[in-house]
């Protein structure tokens, strides 16, 4: 019974990601407001029934990639290697995401780029930003907090540093990495905290 629910559930992680990608694809190809979720799930070879089952909307699943990468950091935060403040750890977890994933892509871009164009994603992107930032704040709650800054605080202090190096990375005329305007940003941030 357990290979056949690890089966399953790998067939639904790969049907998440042919969805997003083909939203992915097809909002470069035609712009958001000419993309229906009719022709996303024509692309992704799927019904629309089968859409709704995974995604509430094509905003949903274009912003899939960052949900399940935002979900990753919350598990590296608890993942970490116990007596390092909650900074570093979230620091840490970060540079492992990084590591794992070989860092921002094309369609991390992408996706940043179209939110910050498209009010109707900017909101579903901030609304999952704050589920993250509870959970987050959890997670950073079990560290320690020198000065005993209150775990929100941090965390939102982190994102923060995310949001902000995002937008540079995004920027036209921007050619450092997104790794390393995260790390400045952070760094920058962190100043007053140490």
């Amino acid at each position: 019974m357990g290979s056949t629910a690890g089966l399953r559930e790998r067939k639904k992680a790969e049907t998440r990601q042919a969805v997003h990608e083909a939203a992915l694809r097809l909002t470069v190809e035609h712009g958001l407001d000419n993309v229906t979720v009719e022709a996303i799930a024509d692309a992704a070879n799927i019904s629309r029934r089968t859409f709704s089952n995974y995604f509430d909307g094509k905003e949903d699943a274009l912003l899939y990639g960052d949900e399940a990468r935002l979900d990753s950091l919350v598990q590296r935060v608890r993942e970490q290697p116990a007596g390092g403040t909650a900074w570093q750890a979230l620091r840490g977890a970060l540079q492992l995401l990084y590591a794992e994933t070989g860092g921002p892509d094309r369609e991390w871009h992408l996706r940043a780029r179209l939110a910050m164009r498209h009010p109707s994603l900017l909101a579903r992107q901030l609304a999952g930003r704050l589920r993250l930032e509870r959970e987050l704040s959890r997670a950073v709650a079990e560290r320690e907090r020198p000065g005993g800054v209150d775990p929100e605080v941090i965390t939102v202090a982190f994102l923060a540093a995310m949001r902000i190096a995002t937008q540079w990375w995004c920027a036209e005329s921007e050619t450092r990495s997104l790794h390393d305007l995260t790390a400045l940003a952070l760094d920058e941030i962190a100043r007053p905290f140490t």
